[in-house]
């Protein structure tokens, strides 16, 4: 009998694109020939309002089965943004904690009412994410049969109180990289004697090949930003040091991003906002890049670090994030800054010197598909969820 395991996670769809909510969907499509796969998840579509988007009920996607419960009230973000700034990094009580999780969200009572009532019907659940409501409160009717992928990094909310209690609470973590392991090992003391760093699989199509991909929105000679276009991801910071540059190096080279934007992009005629494109043309701009830049502070693994390497590009990352600084160590793939003038120095590196960047990207490349093939991946959550059910 295959195992029944359920993913527990905020918002789940194709039109869904953060980062833990797109791991999830990534992680329940691999494995739902391997296991009798359920998500538990709610109807929102925006992690901003949390408005109910989907239709509540049960559907299939990617033959993955989804059951979806309404949420009951919408996220009032100026009001969640002055209970943040009143108590992250500030004295305050456990109940000013708890009320900055209620105003955090999402407010789906039937959805941690379905956890209850079906914490017999499975024998593995899988809460993707520490941050938001649907783990803080539905892991601990179900702690004693639960896994948590954390997601985490050093960011203000993981220093709350209420945290403490919840990473005391799952039976086992799925990391995404060493760094965060080692991060919440030090921070709560966690036991993790039943856990592995996994992280998510990447690959192009079989038969992808970007001389096949032609968009006439491509400039002829950029770099490249992949991702939400939004202050939490260090994009402000980039835009500034971009601009700097610019000022001294007056070439044609171009900042493309690629992504939705959540802020205002500087109006600057070497800035070059593609949208939100296809995975394809994704992959053929990326590829025809000449390097990927990655300013967030903020990560518990990159996966357009592993996509750029598997297109065959170097990267440039913040290294004050010390898990993009982990991955460029370990894959060799890669440069970081600190500062503006590391920023400058880097990328004439990858500029003047072609063929060590290439080189640089050639190892990127060997390291994912040692690391992060879809198989290597499928092989760990199963061995895992194996040594899990075997406790019992």
């Amino acid at each position: 009998m295959r195992p029944r395991v359920a993913f527990v996670v905020q918002r789940y769809g194709l039109e869904v694109d953060g980062g833990a909510e797109l791991e999830c969907r990534r992680i329940a499509e691999l494995m739902t020939g391997v296991w009798d796969v359920t998500v538990l998840t709610t109807c929102a579509l925006d992690y901003y309002t949390w408005g109910n988007h989907y239709a509540a009920g049960e559907e299939k996607i990617n033959r993955v089965r989804v059951q979806r419960y309404p949420v009951k009230k919408k996220r009032n973000l100026k009001k969640f943004n002055q209970i943040s700034d009143r108590i992250l990094g500030k004295p305050h009580t456990k109940e000013d904690e708890l009320r900055w999780m209620t105003a955090q969200g999402p407010d789906a009572p039937q959805l941690l009412d379905a956890i209850k009532d079906q914490k017999d019907r499975f024998d593995v659940f899988i809460f993707f994410t520490y941050l938001y409501a649907t783990t803080f409160w539905g892991l601990s009717d179900v702690a004693y049969k639960s896994l948590l992928v954390p997601t985490a990094h050093d960011e203000l909310p993981i220093y709350l109180s209420i945290f403490e209690e919840l990473f005391a609470k799952p039976r086992g973590f799925i990391f995404n990289s060493p760094e965060e392991k080692a991060f919440l090992k030090r921070k709560f003391d966690i036991d993790t004697s039943l856990s592995d760093v996994i992280g998510v699989g990447v690959q192009t199509d079989p038969g992808f090949n970007i001389e096949n991909v032609y968009s006439e929105n491509f400039p002829e000679n950029y770099v490249i930003y992949v991702g939400r276009i939004d202050g939490s991801k260090g994009c402000p910071e980039m835009f500034d040091y971009w601009q700097r540059y610019k000022t001294k190096y007056k070439g044609d080279l171009q900042l493309s991003l690629v992504g939705r934007a959540q802020m205002e992009i500087p109006e600057h005629k070497d800035i070059v906002p593609l949208g939100f494109i296809s995975e394809e043309e994704k992959f053929a701009a990326i590829a025809r890049s000449q390097c990927l830049i990655m300013p967030s502070p903020f990560e518990s693994l990159s996966i357009v670090l592993l996509e750029a390497w598997l297109c065959g590009r170097p990267v440039l990352v913040n290294g004050k994030c010390e898990v993009l600084k982990g991955q460029c160590r370990r894959s060799n793939g890669g440069l970081w800054y600190e500062n503006y003038d590391e920023f400058e120095a880097c990328l004439n590196f990858f500029l003047d010197e072609n063929e060590t960047a290439l080189k640089m990207a050639a190892n990127g490349k060997k390291f994912v598909e040692l690391n992060y093939s879809w198989d290597e991946i499928k092989k760990k959550y199963s061995a895992l969820i194996d040594r899990f059910l075997n406790l019992n």
